[in-house]
């Protein structure tokens, strides 16, 4: 699996990225996680605020920070 975290790279970014590394862990997922700063390959996917998870290409939240449970949900749903 490929995760995306969309985003400048601001703490708010950098917030979404460490529950993702959290939930990952804690599912044993065989994952990837890449950070996106490119604002043209981040408007690409459609979405209006930052930040944003990805998983293999499939937007799962944007513009806000969900918690690592919650990404752990959307996770399994997402495999």
């Amino acid at each position: 699996m490929i995760i995306k975290i969309l985003g400048s790279g601001c703490p708010k970014c950098q917030n979404l990225e460490a529950n993702a590394k959290q939930a990952v862990a804690e599912l044993n997922l065989d994952a990837t996680i890449e950070k996106v700063t490119d604002m043209t390959a981040i408007m690409n996917y459609g979405i209006m605020s930052t930040p944003a998870l990805v998983a293999d290409e499939k937007v799962l939240s944007y513009g806000r920070i969900p918690d690592v449970e919650e990404i752990k949900k959307m996770l399994k749903q997402a495999s």
